[in-house]
């Protein structure tokens, strides 16, 4: 963040009588709302540090550590009595009136764009640091950021006299800079998440390109059932020469062949040949189902070669986070699903089927009240939304459709997802249904192919 730009905001937040709202929307950055219409992102992270604009965003996931507690109780509805910048150094500090104090008192609000020691830091009129968005200790730093410790203030900087003069920067510009910085941050993010997600997603596609290599055709199975048969009748019929110790049998087969058998390790003699006769049913069950295998596979990858696509078409961090969510912190986000993908939109649970098998398994765990969607017209995913007879929030509603057309459809466009209450489903066979008292929302599948 350069100085002359840091301190046209220090005049600009000085303008404003009060700060409606504070709070960390991200790991490291904290939005400062001015006005329904005006927001300011402070980036703490540490070596790419900057202020940008952009409109209010909703956070990535809950924050309730101290600090956050305390910025939304000082800081949300407090008034701005002063901005400066510290020291003709890279800190911006706003003067507060809290509106919770009964009594006229005021505190700070520090951020430090200091490199390495980047920090967020609250302050009482003492300069004692009341909580801080990294605590540093005397082994990390010269600078101890502490609650309760008294804050030091930076070495002064010698700074180079200016030769240049540099006229005062604008609102306006000082607006267009805000937005830019966001523009650049923002490309620079969405491209590191794509390619992070996309890499978590090609790994998923290549998990079922070995297994599809793995599934044997249905004749070399019928092949293999067949001599695992014939292994064990040879081997019934040799029972009094095996002894507990062997590990081979030295015999012939019914046409008078040379043969060995391996006999399995730690069976009863007695139950070698009921070994064989079970991998001969195994196998001639596996040929028998071997197409169902090898379309549920197919079907899964399928599913994450969309998911794929829709990385590619995702405009904004947003979007991409709802497609390949980061493992939950909380227990109860670490929840996994055997048959199917779950999702947390805004706490609520979200359930996505992969393939029909998958789907008919939703179907039935499924409550009553919750809600069902599905792609109109076309076969794709079912989802279930769990809502515990609460009134789901528009907003979850679209994006569940948006995650429904997305893993079943690659091809840009505009669709309609139906959606009722599961009471509202009628099973007629497999994962084919019937449904009522539904209603519909819109969804744009983004892609090069779409033109208005």
């Amino acid at each position: 963040m350069k100085l002359h730009h840091l301190k046209a905001l220090a005049h600009r937040l000085k303008t404003h009588p009060y700060i409606t709202r504070a709070r960390r929307v991200e790991d490291n950055v904290i939005e400062l709302a001015l006005s329904r219409e005006l927001s300011y992102f402070f980036d703490m992270t540490r070596g790419h540090s900057m202020v940008y604009v952009a409109p209010s965003q909703r956070p990535m996931q809950g924050y309730n550590a101290p600090f956050d507690t305390l910025l939304h109780a000082q800081v949300s509805a407090a008034r701005i009595v002063d901005a400066y910048v510290v020291n003709d150094d890279r800190v911006l500090r706003l003067i507060l009136a809290p509106k919770s104090d009964y009594k006229d008192h005021h505190i700070a609000l520090q951020f430090e764009f200091t490199g390495k020691n980047t920090n967020a830091i609250l302050l009482d009129e003492d300069d004692t640091v009341i909580e801080a968005l990294r605590h540093i200790d005397a082994q990390s730093s010269f600078r101890v950021v502490r609650p309760g410790t008294r804050l030091d203030p930076l070495p002064s900087r010698n700074n180079p006299p200016i030769t240049n003069y540099q006229s005062p920067i604008t609102d306006e510009t000082l607006h267009e800079i805000l937005v830019a910085n966001y523009q650049k941050r923002h490309a620079e993010k969405l491209a590191q998440s794509k390619r992070n997600k996309r890499t978590a997603i090609q790994k998923q596609i290549v998990k079922f390109d070995k297994l599809l290599a793995k599934i044997s055709d249905s004749d070399v199975l019928e092949s293999e059932a067949e001599q695992h048969q014939n292994t064990a009748n040879i081997l019934l019929a040799n029972l009094y020469k095996i002894q507990p110790y062997d590990s081979r049998l030295e015999t012939v087969d019914f046409e008078g062949n040379p043969m060995t058998i391996a006999l399995p390790k730690s069976t009863p003699v007695n139950r070698m040949p009921e070994h064989y006769f079970s991998r001969a049913k195994r196998a001639k069950s596996r040929a028998k189902n071997v197409h169902i295998e090898m379309e549920n596979l197919t079907s899964k990858k399928r599913f994450y070669e969309n998911i794929l696509h829709a990385i590619e078409q995702s405009p904004d961090l947003r979007t991409l986070e709802l497609l390949v969510p980061k493992r939950g912190k909380s227990q109860r986000k670490k929840e996994k699903m055997r048959e199917g993908e779950l999702f947390w939109i805004e706490d609520y649970k979200v359930m996505v089927g992969r393939n029909s098998t998958e789907n008919q398994h939703l179907l039935k765990l499924a409550r009553a009240n919750d809600l069902w969607m599905h792609v109109r017209g076309i076969p794709s995913s079912h989802v279930i939304i769990r809502t515990d007879k609460q009134n789901l929030p528009d907003s979850v509603i679209q994006a569940a459709a948006k995650l429904c057309v997305d893993f079943s459809i690659k091809h840009p466009g505009d669709y309609d997802v139906d959606y009722t209450q599961r009471k509202f489903v009628k099973i007629q066979e497999g994962s084919h249904v019937e449904y009522d008292k539904y209603r519909t929302v819109r969804v744009r599948k983004e892609g090069v192919e779409i033109r208005e």
